[in-house]
């Protein structure tokens, strides 16, 4: 889960990380109010979970609490990305000398955490790393060790910071890994990390992704959530226990097994260029002992979404045999009635494949078609959405 800037400085102070005021207001008049209330020269800030919000216009100084109101006015209902702004977050402001950059995630490659760091912040980390690499120190972090004062120091003198510097910003560092370890976080970013014109070292801008798998120890992280803002099929899933992510295609995709899904993903994106270039409209993954009942749980999602225009259901039958998921495909389409009206294209393999078939065959449901092999199914779901 990823959160809002205000929620990730909220964790940061909870932490002891040096943050600058922040108030969060939904409304130009309580924007007003909280600029009054902070003081001095305030910067609104939109609440949306994408990067470049400054360049959209959905960062502004104010000098006054009426400016204040006027940059609410403005970035309140905004468009960035295809996220609007529904509140914003009046920061106090802040007399930056130098901007820094620091985070710390989860390296899922080599199995570890890696700390990136830099002298250079402010600007997209990725276009540093392209365009100048040698800028952006990279240092693996041992999770049995985490960042200690140490660690922190080496980072710091990895980064290129001055001894002038290096031990008043590993204090920092140190401060926002317990952030990453105490929340179970899988990424915790500063950019920028600025140093004052007095002096200080501060986080000026968060980014925090949370493990969602770490729920059980965290119930207050259940409050951090958007219910609102959140996907309304991502969130049906979510209910039913669901692996589902919602891509940009036109072929609702269903398989058991993560890598099941994803080589499906390539062969519905390989077939679509032959059927104008037509693309995977999600990954679900039903799991491996995927039950009739969860089958059903996904096609009621996938055909839910506007988007696909044609469903590829790829199942090889194990610890669920083929016959328990073809029953859940026509107790699902019985179910959803008149609002399945997308075609499937199903193939089946595995444990009890011909029992299963012979049941979607018995059943002869106008929108199902069966295919023999993944080529021949990905082939004709991509036809199907094209047409």
């Amino acid at each position: 889960m990823d959160l809002y800037e205000y929620q990730a400085r909220d964790l940061f102070e909870k932490y002891e990380v040096p943050v600058l005021a922040g108030i969060v207001a939904d409304t130009p008049e309580e924007v007003r109010a909280a600029a009054e209330k902070i003081g001095g020269v305030v910067v609104v800030k939109a609440q949306v979970k994408t990067g470049g919000r400054g360049k959209a216009g959905g960062v502004k100084v104010a000098k006054t609490p009426d400016e204040a109101y006027e940059a609410a006015q403005a970035i309140l209902g905004l468009d960035i990305k295809g996220h609007v702004v529904k509140r914003v977050m009046v920061a106090q402001g802040a007399r930056i000398d130098k901007e820094y950059y620091f985070s710390v995630l989860l390296d899922r490659a080599n199995r570890s955490y890696l700390s990136l760091c830099s002298v250079e912040g402010g600007m997209e980390i990725e276009e540093l790393a392209v365009e100048r690499p040698e800028a952006l120190a990279r240092v693996a972090v041992d999770p049995l060790q985490g960042i200690d004062k140490q660690k922190a120091v080496e980072i710091a003198q990895a980064a290129g910071f001055g001894e002038d510097l290096v031990d008043k910003v590993s204090d920092v560092f140190v401060k926002l890994f317990n952030v990453y370890k105490g929340e179970d976080a899988t990424l915790v970013e500063v950019n920028p990390l600025v140093l004052t014109e007095e002096g200080d070292v501060i986080a000026l801008d968060g980014k925090v992704s949370l493990d969602e798998n770490a729920d059980f120890r965290h119930p207050g992280h259940e409050l951090l959530e958007d219910k609102a803002a959140a996907d309304p099929l991502e969130a049906k899933a979510k209910a039913n226990d669901l692996n589902y992510v919602k891509l940009d295609g036109e072929v609702g995709v269903i398989g058991n097994g993560a890598g099941l899904v994803m080589s499906t993903l390539d062969v519905v994106a390989y077939a679509g260029e032959n059927h104008g270039g037509v693309k995977p409209a999600n990954f679900l993954d039903i799991g491996g002992g995927a039950s009739a009942e969860v089958m059903a749980a996904g096609l009621d999602v996938i055909l839910g979404d506007p988007q696909v225009k044609s469903v590829f259901v790829n199942v090889f039958g194990g610890i669920t045999a083929c016959d328990a998921v073809a029953k859940g495909i026509v107790g699902a389409l019985a179910e959803l009635g008149s609002s399945a009206s997308k075609p499937l294209v199903v193939r089946l393999d595995g444990n009890k494949v011909e029992e299963g078939r012979a049941i979607l065959r018995d059943a002869n449901h106008p929108l199902v078609t069966l295919a023999e092999t993944m080529d021949e199914g990905a082939d004709k779901a991509a036809e199907l959405a094209n047409a």
